[in-house]
């Protein structure tokens, strides 16, 4: 099956397996794969190296299998807003997912999830659409993007709600220890998984912590 004009390709996937068989797939529809790759790292290299049409990546990477596929994608379509994305993956990032989407002027970028690609043919009709400037989105990833926005809060454990209730109201770190009968260390610890799940953005933890209750009052 061929599928539109051919492409070139950079191809970041870190299960090998899946990596080839990308790889024979994507030949045999008549693109390039020109680097394919198994971490973050050696992706913004091979964008860098081949100026690819378009870019396929996975989001876990080496070395922490976290989010460090999609965090390169966000940054390279920072460097480059007009290089085609597509990111495929088994599940929704949704910290950078949001900002990857937004990105460059909203076009030439595509979220799929890997378990819910049907047939080979939907992957490479999208993989051409976000390749000519189009944007591509599972259902799955709007609907829990969505619901993000619709109740920030939602990721925080019933204890981070107490202790950001207790913020809001002016308490200091001592104030809140006292209050909710634990150590400053633990509330500290409660502060920072508070900041790093409603994603804000690099600040002083003052300001931080302003911005973190304007989303417990907008909530």
């Amino acid at each position: 099956m061929r599928a539109g004009r051919p492409l070139r390709v950079v191809l970041a996937e870190d299960s090998v397996l899946l990596r080839d068989g990308l790889v024979g797939l994507l030949g045999r529809c008549g693109h390039e794969v020109v680097a394919a790759v198994g971490d973050a790292e050696a992706l913004v290299a091979a964008v860098e190296k081949h100026a690819p049409d378009v870019v396929v990546t996975d989001v876990r990477m080496p070395p922490g299998f976290q989010d460090e596929g999609l965090h390169a994608a966000v940054r390279l379509r920072q460097e480059r807003p007009t290089l085609p994305v597509l990111v495929l993956s088994q599940y929704v990032q949704r910290r950078y997912a949001a900002e990857l989407l937004d990105s460059g002027d909203g076009t030439g970028v595509g979220y799929l999830l890997k378990d819910r690609v049907g047939q080979v043919e939907e992957f490479v009709e999208a993989l051409g659409e976000v390749a000519d400037g189009g944007t591509v989105v599972d259902p799955e990833v709007v609907r829990q993007l969505l619901r993000r926005r619709r109740d920030p809060l939602e990721r925080l454990t019933p204890r981070e709600r107490e202790v950001l209730a207790l913020i809001a109201q002016g308490r200091s770190n001592s104030a809140i220890a006292r209050e909710l009968v634990v150590s400053e260390a633990a509330v500290g610890k409660h502060i920072s998984g508070i900041l790093m799940k409603l994603d804000l953005p690099p600040a002083d933890e003052t300001h931080r912590r302003v911005l973190a209750v304007l989303a417990y009052l907008r909530a």
